[in-house]
């Protein structure tokens, strides 16, 4: 029989991300929120089954996976409950190193990262005064013989505290001297263990979730040439590729959650009885959950074509954009379908919606405000004006 599924091929891959969730079901989950800490024992039998190997090439430990395969074990994840943003990051990087990354940087770093022994989950790009305007951040990098002197801030660097490397984005030449608006900012890949508190300094930021998120300070900061990642300069095309890939996968962790929602929904609605009658029994449940999983369908294609896209070699920016766009929109009105259809259970801790709840709320402003995804679609496909950053380039 012909399978319409673009995800029927790795079958395999979401049994077994499934087996690996079982042992991390709610109140797993809930003990960390509460205490505001890292899933480690989680992010370990990942790691031990190989699944953060995913995108590392055979040759360096990996499983030579591509992008699909990696979202499929994303969605996997937050479809069964549990949460990958204390990982996905290792994931998302990787389309930096791996398109851009020197032989010798893959030789160095890529088979400890596909072992467990390294790990690769931040991502140094956004700053206090520059936010999603990353063509106006600060952090420099000014090279000095063999090494380049960085000092700087980033802010929302999740996991820093938990990563042993860092993808970091700092400008090497002054904004007024570079020959056009997005050149002279360059990509790095720094080893956070010589630096910690040698330098550079890792304060985290409480938020309305267990993220795990930080602010880090470089304060003339020695990293030695060679962590230089592709051409000086370039940094903000290698940027571009590797947060088209972040946003592909970051959708598909929305669908994920919007299957959860929708399953948890769907199951309370049956088994909660009213009056005398399962409350799924009335329109106006049934309704928003129908919605919802039509909602769902539609993002969800359009999340597995523009990682085709990827795969194939492209940056397709206006589908990576558009999957995150349409797939955290549909992962938080079954959010809001779920929460509504359990009523005041929805708000204790036990049922564990109100803590996914919190979570996909988050993807309507992370990685990327859906509002700047709107303005990219009007200027980069309907032809309109900028209506965002400088209007003279």
């Amino acid at each position: 029989m012909t399978s319409f599924d673009p995800t029927a091929e790795y079958s395999a891959i979401r049994e077994g991300v499934a087996k690996v969730c079982e042992a991390f079901p709610g109140p797993y989950w809930q003990d960390l929120d509460a205490r505001r800490a890292y899933p480690k024992d989680f992010v370990d039998a990942l790691v031990r089954e190989g699944y953060l190997a995913a995108m590392i090439p055979e040759e360096y430990g990996g499983s030579g996976l591509g992008l699909t395969a990696a979202a499929v074990i994303l969605e996997e994840i937050h479809r069964n409950g549990c949460n990958a943003a204390a990982c996905h990051a290792q994931m998302y990087t990787m389309g930096t190193v791996l398109r851009h990354g020197s032989d010798a940087q893959k030789q160095r770093y890529l088979p400890g990262i596909a072992d467990g022994s390294l790990r690769l989950q931040a991502f140094g790009v956004t700053e206090p005064t520059s936010g999603t305007d990353t063509l106006a951040l600060k952090t420099r990098a000014e090279r000095d013989g063999d090494h380049y002197v960085v000092t700087g801030q980033k802010i929302w660097t999740s996991r820093a505290e938990h990563s042993d490397l860092m993808v970091l984005l700092a400008r090497t030449t002054p904004k007024e001297e570079a020959a056009s608006r997005t050149a002279g900012l360059s990509v790095f890949l720094v080893d956070l263990r010589d630096h910690i508190g040698k330098g550079i300094e890792i304060r985290p930021i409480r938020t309305m979730i267990n993220h795990a998120t930080t602010e880090v300070f470089l304060d003339t900061v020695r990293i030695p040439a060679d962590a230089l990642i592709g051409e000086e300069g370039q940094g903000f095309r290698y940027i571009l590729s590797g947060m088209n890939s972040e946003r592909i996968l970051i959708a598909a962790e929305c669908i994920g959650d919007a299957k959860w929602f929708l399953k948890k929904g769907s199951d309370y609605a049956r088994e909660r009885s009213v009056f005398g009658a399962p409350i799924g029994a009335n329109q106006g449940v049934q309704f928003p959950l129908a919605r919802a999983y039509a909602h769902m369908l539609a993002a969800e294609a359009i999340v597995y074509r523009a990682a085709a896209m990827y795969e194939s070699g492209l940056n397709p920016g206006v589908e990576a954009n558009t999957a995150k766009m349409l797939a955290a929109d549909a992962s938080w009105e079954a959010a809001e379908a779920c929460l509504q259809t359990h009523g005041g259970f929805g708000f204790a801790e036990e049922y564990d919606v109100e803590r996914k709840f919190r979570e996909a709320r988050l993807y309507q402003v992370a990685p990327i405000s859906t509002n700047l995804i709107l303005c990219y679609i009007a200027e980069q496909v309907l032809g309109l004006p900028k209506s965002y950053g400088d209007k003279r380039s």
